[in-house]
């Protein structure tokens, strides 16, 4: 087993890789920017080194800084969380090139995967079931990607090739405004993502988002661990994320998993990664993959009873997967909400002093946070402070199980959207299952 782990990380998630460490004896390094000496894990942690100013792009985003602490602190491996460098492939490369061990996918598998472009062709060569597209980058040419459009039929989405988390995407109805939208998404991917090739996809108006969670080792072997509903978006974002997805039988759970499966044998896939689908009338259609510990994975956790990301410490250390897929047994409900720094009505962000916090607690309540009263939350990164996860027996038990968790949750001195987490599960077409990723927005007046 590695002995000591660089957190390339900071918040909720560098909170709960150092716990998983600690659980397997590892000791750990916890990076962190200026004005993040007082953040929990850091507290905690074995060591510290402060790699920067506030700015993510000075610290977190430093890939020579993130390296020389591992470098001087003598430490074997790095992981990168979610976020900031976790799939970049330059930087995967670069710490196996210093030496050290990468806690994720070979660079080469991020590299394929990161361009959506190349991460289609890889899945329909797997046998993995893509949106309809133009089955590659759009070239220059006006009249030629207006026929391809025709094809696909309309409404389509350009979308950028090097994007991800929502952006670099634009939905075109006819063919009148296409060739604009061609323009105007290469030109933001362009200075958004240092990439301007764009591609096209049929654009699904009811899709649900229905996702696959995957561990592969270096041995071989790859299993699944069920899936997850993620439809609950503002602005592609999600929202609430819950596990197993609302009307997913079975026979279609076993079939996605196993080509999801196949396919990371194909790829020669390491580690923890995630097949996200459009999911609508009954068919799966592939959108990207990511190749990292999501956000939501507690859930997962939850109904499967197996720490992710302590198997991804292993399978970083060389060892086989723990489990075979006969192994994995799915047992109730989980529903997980993000809890953020911002007001529920505007999503304004609200950074500044907690003065008061209180977890909830009983039976099938997790929190994942790194609050504590008197911590300052600072206004330079992404607004999550926690994730409060219920389990059930049913999906009705755990979504009682969270009303009333929210209901307990105390955060004072700044705001944050639990009010906006309560209207969602009050809401009758949530509590029925299977709304559209779109519901969400609709029913909140965006």
């Amino acid at each position: 087993m590695l002995d000591k782990i660089v957190i390339a990380n900071r918040g909720e998630i560098a909170l709960r890789i150092l716990r998983a460490c600690w659980e397997l004896g590892l000791k750990t390094v916890a990076i962190h920017s200026e004005v993040d000496r007082e953040l929990k894990h850091v507290l905690l942690a074995d060591e510290t080194v402060c790699i920067g100013p506030a700015a993510s792009s000075q610290s977190y985003l430093n890939i020579p800084a993130v390296i020389s602490a591992a470098e001087i602190t003598d430490a074997v491996a790095i992981h990168p969380g979610y976020g900031f460098l976790s799939e970049n492939a330059d930087f995967a490369e670069r710490v196996e090139q210093s030496g050290f061990v990468f806690i994720g996918p070979r660079p080469e598998t991020i590299r394929l995967i990161g361009d959506k472009v190349s991460a289609i062709k890889a899945m329909k060569s797997s046998g993995v079931p893509c949106v309809p597209g133009s089955e590659g980058p759009l070239g220059e040419d006006d009249e030629e990607n207006i026929a391809i459009a025709k094809e696909i039929g309309y409404p389509v989405m350009i979308k950028a090739s090097g994007g991800g988390g929502g952006r670099g995407m634009r939905v075109v109805h006819s063919e009148a405004h296409l060739p604009t939208a061609i323009s105007l998404t290469r030109s933001e991917a362009s200075a958004a993502f240092g990439n301007d090739m764009v591609y096209m996809e049929k654009y699904l108006e009811n899709p649900r988002h229905v996702e696959f969670q995957v561990l592969a080792d270096t041995h071989g072997q790859a299993i699944y661990l069920g899936e997850r509903d993620c439809s609950m978006q503002r602005r592609h974002q999600k929202v609430v994320e819950e596990a197993p997805a609302p009307g997913i039988t079975n026979e279609q759970r076993q079939r996605m998993g196993e080509i999801c499966t196949e396919a990371c044998r194909k790829m020669g896939y390491r580690g923890a990664g995630t097949f996200e689908f459009l999911y609508q009338d009954g068919e799966f259609y592939f959108i990207e993959m990511n190749t990292r510990v999501q956000v939501e994975h507690p859930v997962t956790e939850m109904i499967t009873g197996i720490d992710i990301v302590k198997e991804q410490l292993r399978i970083a250390a060389g060892e086989k997967l723990s489990y075979r897929q006969e192994d994995i047994m799915i047992h109730g409900h989980a529903i997980e909400c993000r809890i953020n720094a911002e007001d529920p009505t505007n999503f304004m962000p609200s950074p500044g002093t907690v003065t008061r916090y209180h977890t909830p607690g009983g039976p099938g309540v997790r929190i994942d946070s790194h609050l504590y009263a008197g911590y300052t939350v600072p206004p330079h990164y992404d607004s999550l402070i926690g994730k409060l996860i219920t389990h059930g027996e049913t999906r009705e038990a755990a979504i009682a199980r969270m009303q009333i968790a929210l209901t307990e949750l105390v955060i004072d001195g700044i705001k944050c959207n639990a009010p906006l987490h309560q209207k969602i599960l009050d809401n009758t077409h949530f509590r029925a299952g299977g709304a559209n990723i779109h519901y969400l927005e609709r029913m909140l007046g965006l």
